[in-house]
């Protein structure tokens, strides 16, 4: 076998279990939205131990590598390469096989973005080896010593600590061309939306944007066919996706949740959907670590009033209307015939007294919480304002499900499992804390915090531990490091007990530490489990 065969066939070895051994890096690439910032945030974490595990892989392979070749030099030095590459690959397996017990909490969603970003990265990987090994092989013969060639590609072993700075490399690369691939298809998906006489309707705000949609989408389909942006999805991206669906053509309503990082994001949202409808939910410290004050919140924001006609405001938005000159106030819509009464918060169930232009319905929801009513209070305006009666509003809200991982109720061996997983600002945790609250049983709260408000988050999480301790919950675990000082702090100056209180590392030690604590008729609240990135 040629050298140069021999060359090509180690590099392509080598690629392809590197690219295995860092399997997990592409995902939280793509939990990062494809931004390199965010991800070596999450490289830098002082409790993140991904690049401590790829410096002792290095490490293993550099002296597994090194001791096996010079042990097997008897059979000369081809062989002895051979049977060090041997050792190389088992050390990769073996990496791969240890790094199982770390696996992510979302895993690696296999999109055609993924996939490509995977092709760039691996054939990176190889060129970079490739001329590693080249460079090694030369030296190697300029030396010409049997010794050094016995070892000369056993610096070949710092690869695994390039690996993250060439998944960003290949990131930036795919970048180019998927931001112009990703352009082309909102403008064509645009187009088509233009093209169709469906009614837009827009969901915006710090919270509550996809309990609204699913709660609208349900009351809407009382009269309408109704289409609305899965999950999470609230950018162009994700509008774009909702027009291409089969169905599209068939429906007479699309509700677009729309997500905001930075000023121009809503205005751009709306330029591509032009809604004529929009409900704004409120404003909250949510998000301030990008747009670094409540202010640039508002502002970001608001800009669905250039654009919808009508718009369904949270009650929490009055103040900010009256302060701002600059929107159209007379599009806001803060009453109009609907309203609730008599609100029965229950620890499984709401009640209340549906009233709509005169009329009185007693609803029965299984939503929970004050949060819940007021979602299903700007939902009601806007359906009546869409012609809706109050029998049809009314029949509705008897048919709203739980929305995943918000507030959601579970039941397991008699333990109600209250899931508020997606559920990341100040307003909804106070309500989550409050539904825990309402449960007969022991009750245990699992939290790491909040995330994402900036230069307020120790602030935020101090009064959540404030919050915390004046509800006397009977256990209360502390998930990470990232916040927990701040809650715990917040716990202890409101004198908190505690010896309720207790700090796990992980999600799922925190969950182990529950199993003989609860016993049927207890509850446990799950606020806030933090994606893999924080």
């Amino acid at each position: 076998m040629s050298e140069n065969i021999f060359r090509i066939i180690a590099t392509v070895f080598s690629a392809g279990l590197f690219t295995m051994c860092t399997w997990k890096l592409l995902g939280v690439m793509q939990q990062s939205g494809y931004k390199n910032s965010v991800f070596w945030r999450w490289m830098r974490k002082k409790d993140n131990l991904f690049y401590n595990r790829l410096t002792i892989y290095a490490l293993c392979l550099l002296l597994t590598t090194a001791v096996v070749s010079l042990s097997f030099s008897f059979l000369g030095t081809r062989a002895a390469l051979i049977m060090s590459a041997v050792a190389f690959v088992g050390c990769g397996v073996w990496f791969c096989y240890a790094d199982e017990n770390y696996a992510l909490k979302i895993p690696v969603q296999t999109t055609g973005r993924v996939k490509r970003l995977t092709i760039v990265y691996a054939f990176l990987i190889a060129c970079v080896a490739y001329l590693l090994i080249g460079v090694l092989a030369l030296l190697s013969k300029i030396n010409g010593s049997q010794l050094y060639a016995l070892i000369a590609y056993v610096p070949f072993a710092v690869m695994p600590l390039l690996l993250p700075i060439l998944l960003c490399v290949a990131n930036a690369l795919t970048g180019v061309f998927e931001n112009a691939r990703n352009a082309k298809f909102v403008k064509r998906m645009g187009q088509v939306l233009d093209e169709s006489e469906i009614i837009r309707i827009g969901v915006v705000g710090s919270y509550g944007k996809t309990s609204v949609k699913n709660i609208l989408k349900t009351l809407l389909s009382e009269k309408y066919r109704v289409i609305a942006t899965p999950a999470s999805y609230n950018t162009p991206i994700g509008v774009a996706k909702t027009v291409q669906a089969p169905d599209f053509k068939e429906k007479q309503v699309l509700i677009a949740e729309m997500g905001a990082r930075k000023a121009g994001d809503i205005a751009q949202l709306c330029q591509m959907i032009k809604p004529e409808y929009a409900i704004f939910t409120g404003v909250c410290e949510q998000h301030i670590e990008t747009f670094g004050s409540m202010e640039n919140v508002w502002r970001a924001k608001s800009e669905i009033f250039h654009f919808a006609k009508k718009i369904v405001c949270g009650k929490d938005l009055q103040a900010w209307l009256q302060q701002d000159e600059k929107i159209e106030k007379q599009k806001a819509m803060l009453q109009n015939g609907v309203e609730v009464k008599n609100v029965q918060l229950g620890a499984t169930q709401t009640s209340f007294l549906l009233c709509v232009d005169g009329k009185e319905f007693n609803v029965t929801t299984k939503l929970l919480g004050n949060g819940a009513v007021e979602n299903i209070l700007l939902s009601a305006m806007l359906a009546y304002e869409m012609g809706l009666t109050g029998e049809e509003i009314a029949r509705g809200v008897a048919k709203l499900d739980y929305i995943p991982h918000r507030l959601q109720l579970l039941e397991k061996n008699g333990v109600y499992i209250l899931d508020d997983g997606y559920n990341c600002n100040p307003k909804g945790a106070e309500e989550s804390l409050a539904a825990l609250a309402r449960f007969a049983g022991k009750k245990c709260l699992v939290t790491p915090g909040i995330v994402e408000c900036g230069v307020l988050e120790e602030k935020i999480n101090g009064e959540l531990g404030e919050k915390i301790a004046k509800y006397s919950f009977d256990k209360v675990v502390l998930v990470g490091d990232t916040l927990v000082g701040a809650v715990k702090a917040g716990y202890q100056k409101a004198n908190g007990d505690e010896s309720r209180l207790s700090i796990a590392r992980t999600l799922e030690d925190a969950t182990a530490s529950l199993g003989e604590w609860l016993q049927a008729g207890d509850a446990v609240l799950f606020l806030n489990d933090l994606p893999d990135v924080y």
